[in-house]
């Protein structure tokens, strides 16, 4: 099987990436600058040898002049030594005449039109006898032909090749150790996160990760420390849910139980029998040991849905949310307790069945420490800043000083309260409701000398 190189640098790591990507970087830099380089070293290099062609060529036409026939007498080894061939060429008859003992020089078609006058002069490459050469114009129909070899020219080239190859090579192997160097350093904050990632998801360890610096990478961190944070409130808030409701719960049930093992014990033959009061009496404590834990478990579920939507994005009257509530609370309530009740018009966007169940719990509650012949106060107003309150006032004996601060928390009782129905979790759930709905819940006193609760919730008239 054939594998892409982008997936096998897809599937490497961030360091490796990185140290690949610095090196790339750097050898393309490089390559760019060396090929630069080498083109304008070489451009210079066969500019400064046309050049010497050139003055090579005006001192021969301008010094001694001589003919074809002299040309072959000319001396061979001065030529050598300077590692130039030369030649008289005839533009007539296009015979290239040049000194004895001497290589000849290249010969082409537009050196003859120099000769002919057709041009001044003509400079080429001559790549049969790799020379460089020239053609000038003479005298009499000639033209001075001037070549020299390419080989000091092409061995410096190759010479600055490999230097510029070595150079570039050397600059990427130390841009990969540098690259390595900083992924290395630059991802440390990275992999102390994955090793608490790790640890998290294997040991359930929520200790925050140390953070230096402010960088991006900081931030990231102080981000991951806050969601340990968060998941370590949330795991806090289900142990004390779990451990408070079990210790709710351990009393209804050891009562239920203690009541249910002397019924049956009576029905054994050789047991004490009970009289028809006790019985109704202890089916009574029953069927209200059954209602305390419906009610404990329909509240302890309400407040276990951590998972639920902030807020259910539809429609609601609240003027039709706290009638369906009020008709609820006068059925349950007994006694001659009444309910003083005036009602604004107010929308928000919500969900109506969470915001039954506290307006409902609220009324519960004002019920419930209402002394007979007594008003419920329920007031449905707007504040005129975007926000309307629903206030439920009693004439209870209201809510003690030191209670004021922890009657929304779970489980929470008063002295008082205590020995009245209920578990604890009514206010708890009105408050989490409101905070849903981008609202608050506040406990007072009412001027009619009872609790006052208050529930602040958004929208519009």
């Amino acid at each position: 099987m054939i594998i892409e190189p982008q997936g096998r640098l897809q599937r490497a790591s961030l360091r490796a990436r990185v140290t690949w990507l610095a090196a790339f970087c750097v050898a393309g830099a490089v390559a760019l600058v060396s090929f630069g380089a080498y083109m304008i070293v070489r451009k210079n290099v066969y500019d400064a040898l046309d050049e010497s062609l050139r003055e090579r060529a005006a001192a021969v036409v301008n010094g001694v002049a001589f003919s074809s026939d002299q040309v072959a007498t000319y001396p061979a080894a001065f030529l050598a030594a300077g590692d130039v061939r030369m030649g008289l060429l005839t533009g007539s008859t296009g015979t290239l005449r040049y000194p004895q003992n001497s290589k000849e020089p290249p010969n082409a078609s537009q050196a003859r039109e120099v000769a002919q006058g057709v041009r001044s002069d003509y400079l080429w490459t001559d790549h049969k006898t790799d020379t460089r050469a020239i053609a000038v114009e003479y005298q009499n129909g000639t033209a001075i032909v001037i070549a020299q070899s390419l080989e000091p020219q092409r061995a410096t080239l190759a010479k600055l090749s490999i230097v510029l190859l070595l150079i570039g090579g050397a600059g990427v192997l130390l841009a990969a150790i540098a690259g390595t160097a900083v992924a290395r350093t630059g991802l440390r904050p990275v992999q102390r996160l994955t090793e608490a990632t790790e640890r998290v998801a294997n040991t359930g360890d929520l200790t925050p990760i140390p953070v230096a610096g402010d960088d991006e990478l900081a931030r990231l961190t102080l981000s991951f420390n806050s969601m340990l944070g968060a998941v370590a409130e949330s795991q806090e808030r289900q142990r004390r849910l779990v451990a408070d409701a079990g210790h709710e719960l351990r009393t209804p049930l050891t009562s239920m139980r203690t009541n249910l093992e002397l019924l049956l014990a009576s029905e054994r033959p050789d047991a004490p029998t009970l009289s028809e009061e006790d019985k109704r009496e202890i089916q009574s404590d029953v069927r209200a040991q059954l209602d305390e834990l419906t009610t404990l478990i329909g509240d302890l579920v309400e407040l276990a849905r951590e998972d639920a939507p902030q807020v259910v994005h539809e429609p609601v009257d609240l003027v039709e949310v706290v009638e369906r509530a009020l008709d609820r609370a006068r059925r349950r309530a007994s006694g001659d307790v009444t309910f003083d009740v005036r009602l604004q018009p107010w929308t928000l966007l919500g969900d109506s069945s969470a915001l039954e169940r506290a307006v409902l719990n609220l009324l519960d509650n004002a019920v419930k420490f209402s002394p007979s012949g007594s008003a419920v106060r329920l007031d449905l107003r707007q504040l005129g800043d975007g926000s309307a309150v629903v206030e439920i006032a009693d004439a209870g004996p209201g809510i003690a000083d030191a209670d004021l601060p922890h009657v929304f928390e779970r489980f929470y009782r008063s002295t008082e309260a205590r020995t009245l129905p209920g578990s604890g979790l009514g206010l708890a759930i009105v408050k989490q409701v409101a905070q849903r709905h981008g609202g608050t819940a506040t406990a007072g006193r009412a001027p009619e000398g009872g609790a006052l609760f208050t529930l602040r919730l958004p929208g519009r008239p």
